[in-house]
């Protein structure tokens, strides 16, 4: 007989950052995440993870579990795995927003799609590439510490730095990458984030002035709020360095109109916002057809979604950046297996599926 979903299960994991995490939004010292487990009618068990954001998603994690375990995951039980759409449909539709379970049960079935076909998750998605290459964030900080914390990165490997900006003046933030720039010479490549930290004026303004002091800033990331998508648009069209929208985008819909304004450069995808690789997949295609490049980043989330996120960034051409340092910070990761982190390279275990033990 055909596999059918059998049960889902799930399990709260707690652990430690190797050092606290802050942004223009949060600081984090201990990533709390939901494990999910999706298993079949042949054994086979597909992982997802849904990593509660609150100040971005809206998802905490009481109200993960009761969307995987009441409301979504029980109108998935008894589907055949062969008839994945209608499975991720159901998900996409049984509750509105709540993006975040409604990834993780997503991660898991294409983990388990995966595995019924033999191969690694990326390899079916698409198969562009077979390894990808990572930045490293640098957290929020004084200006020593975050030289400091540049410096450490780069005597590990890292190229590619991403520099979080925002949570003070448009002076200060200046102020840090020059110093990180003059610290860290002229080859490491720099990215700003800035959370949403900035107004539309006051970004154009120190991102034109970043250029003036040629600074060589590869990219800046979500200079202004989430729902100012005409903020989004008036920063794009007067700057030159690359702009790139993230809260901005959490469906097809938000990348439609964000396009269609000429409000970006770059999409930056995360499965937690788009509620699944499907959708992100969905938001990749339209970026593509628009000749706009992506991102794929990810919260502070352990190595299980990172891990989905890293076969989707290897799947796809139009994918040219990564962002998928978040399971490096953890101390110790809940599940042993998935992608192999060496220096700023992210390869794939053979075995199908994620490569989950």
């Amino acid at each position: 007989m055909e596999p059918v979903i059998k049960h889902i299960d799930f399990k709260e994991a707690a652990v430690p950052l190797k050092r606290p995490f802050k942004t223009a939004l949060r600081t984090v010292t201990t990533a709390q995440t939901l494990i999910v487990k999706v298993t079949d009618s042949n054994g086979r068990i597909g992982y997802g993870e849904a990593a509660p954001t609150p100040v971005i998603t809206g998802d905490t994690l009481p109200s993960i579990e009761e969307a995987v375990g009441h409301i979504i995951g029980r109108k998935i039980i008894g589907k055949r795995l062969a008839d994945s759409e209608d499975i991720k449909s159901t998900i996409e539709e049984s509750m509105v927003h709540n993006s975040s379970p409604k990834a993780a049960l997503n991660i898991a079935v294409n983990d388990l799609l995966a595995q019924s076909y033999g191969v690694p998750l990326y390899q079916l998605l698409g198969g562009h590439s077979d390894k990808i290459t990572t930045d490293y964030t640098v957290s929020v900080g004084s200006i020593d510490d975050m030289i400091n914390q540049a410096k450490d990165l780069i005597a590990k490997g890292f190229t590619t730095l991403k520099i979080k900006v925002g949570d003070d003046s448009e002076q200060a933030d200046l102020d840090k990458i020059v110093a990180i720039r003059g610290a860290v010479g002229p080859e490491i490549k720099i990215r700003l984030d800035a959370n949403q930290g900035w107004h539309p004026k006051q970004a154009v303004a120190v991102i034109n002035r970043m250029q003036d002091l040629n600074l060589n800033i590869q990219l800046v990331e979500q200079p202004v709020k989430a729902v100012d998508f005409e903020g989004m648009a008036y920063v794009t069209h007067h700057t030159t360095t690359m702009i790139m929208a993230d809260e901005s985008i959490f469906s097809v819909a938000d990348a439609a109109r964000i396009i269609a304004m000429g409000g970006c450069d770059i999409i930056n995808l995360k499965l937690m916002k788009a509620g699944g690789i499907d959708n992100a997949l969905k938001i990749n295609t339209l970026a593509e057809a628009a000749r706009i490049p992506c991102m794929v980043g990810s919260m502070i989330e352990s190595s299980v979604s990172v891990t989905a996120a890293a076969h989707l960034a290897a799947a796809k051409r139009n994918i040219k950046y990564v962002d998928l340092d978040a399971s490096m910070m953890f101390t110790d990761n809940p599940v042993k297996g998935g992608i192999i982190n060496k220096r700023n390279e992210i390869t794939f275990p053979a075995l199908s599926g994620l490569g989950f033990e």
